[in-house]
């Protein structure tokens, strides 16, 4: 059973200003992580995406895109957004900071605009793979593309 037709908001936002994307579905695989996803898929884990939700020591939050093989490293990720100290959320906040549950995180579509940074080793892939906004879904769009929904920076955040 494909189940294609259920669209997440993050597909609908991307749909309503007509930017190109392929969505992939694999909620009846039972996976949760990032990377035995991507392999279900047979896509290149270094090009799927995870969004991690992070907060400063003068309270701003800040939405960053990692490798889902890789770690945010919280000291450059500081650096990149010009604070002195970020940590990660915790899980219990998300909802009400972005309005999606853990695991289903998307960096389009959030309650809030929060200022946005994507590992630069995105540039390498013609597409990245991240959250469709639900477990189970992820969207596949070009970065140019992804720039005309969301405002990001590309550095390098990566340990």
């Amino acid at each position: 059973m494909k189940h294609h037709e259920d669209k997440t908001n993050v597909m609908r936002l991307l749909e309503q200003r007509n930017i190109p994307y392929k969505s992939h579905y694999y909620k009846d695989s039972g996976l949760i992580s990032g990377v035995d996803v991507i392999n279900y898929l047979h896509e290149n884990p270094d090009s799927a995406y995870k969004t991690l939700v992070t907060r400063s020591k003068t309270d701003e939050n800040y939405v960053f895109l990692v490798p889902v093989s890789k770690e945010l490293d919280l000291k450059l990720a500081a650096e990149a957004v010009d604070e002195k100290k970020i940590k990660m959320v915790k899980s219990k906040e998300l909802l009400s900071l972005t309005g999606y549950t853990h695991g289903g995180c998307s960096p389009i579509g959030m309650k809030h605009t929060y200022p946005t940074i994507i590992d630069d080793s995105a540039k390498q892939f013609e597409t990245i793979y991240f959250s469709g906004g639900k477990i189970g879904y992820q969207v596949e769009l070009r970065l140019d593309d992804l720039r005309k929904i969301i405002n990001f920076k590309l550095k390098h955040i990566t340990k």
